[in-house]
């Protein structure tokens, strides 16, 4: 996984320019994470650096980002060098992470949709659990495993679709397409359904009290500036969602 994300580095950065991650991933990701000031605050499957420098610059004092892709990291970096922020990146595996500290919040896009099994789900749990601080909460924009595959290619419009070449079961990859608007260019990329109740269970295992459910919400400037009617389709198959854990 981690020589192709080198391989797919710059054009996953273009992607992460299209309107929807703007209007209601990353709309919906704050409204999560609530109020930053001062926080500490670990970035994990952090690619790049995109969310990592915004977590700073919306207030989180220490921030950490790790990353596995060895391209990825250098990307964060660079950005690091060009414009320091005191942000730490650290090249590793969840799967091996470890305590590497403990932190206010711990944030991940799309990183437990790459658990291809149920253990696998749970030793990432692990990771994210160890480098909580007691009421420390986990925040994450997830893959939506209960997304009807009928509607896979709704979000055509919005710069990806889905596609599955067997029927939904644990394990099963769903196929990620982006088109970069400016290039026309396409990446894609393997996610991995688990079904809610792995979630859940995976969650309740490692010891987290309470765990909230969030379905994406448009910003009002997303709204102002594409029309309601735009995002409809995003909001009526609900393609990602958001997942916050209090340990």
């Amino acid at each position: 996984m981690a020589t192709y994300y080198d391989s797919i580095a710059q054009q996953y950065k273009k992607s992460k320019l299209l309107p929807f991650r703007l209007h209601i991933e990353a709309y919906t990701y704050f409204h999560l994470l609530g109020e930053l000031g001062e926080k500490s605050l670990l970035d994990l499957a952090c690619g790049e650096g995109f969310y990592t420098r915004q977590f700073k610059l919306q207030g989180a004092g220490q921030v950490v980002g790790v990353e596995i892709s060895e391209k990825m990291i250098e990307l964060a970096r660079l950005e690091e060098a060009r414009e320091p922020q005191n942000i730490e990146y650290i090249l590793g595996d969840v799967f091996e992470l470890g305590k590497i500290g403990s932190f206010d919040l711990v944030v991940a896009s799309y990183l437990l949709n790459y658990a291809q099994t149920k253990e696998q789900l749970l030793k990432m749990c692990q990771s994210i659990f160890a480098n909580l601080k007691p009421g420390g909460r986990f925040v994450t924009i997830n893959n939506n495993d209960s997304q009807p595959p009928t509607s896979y290619l709704s979000t055509e419009k919005y710069g990806f679709i889905k596609s599955i070449a067997s029927p939904l079961k644990e394990g099963t990859p769903i196929k990620y397409t982006f088109t970069i608007s400016d290039s026309e260019q396409q990446l894609s990329f393997d996610n991995y359904y688990l079904g809610t109740a792995t979630y859940e269970w995976a969650f309740q295992n490692v010891g987290f009290k309470a765990v909230r459910w969030q379905k994406p919400i448009v910003s009002p400037q997303g709204v102002e500036e594409f029309g309601q009617e735009f995002w409809q389709d995003f909001l009526d198959c609900v393609p990602i969602v958001g997942i916050e854990c209090l340990k």
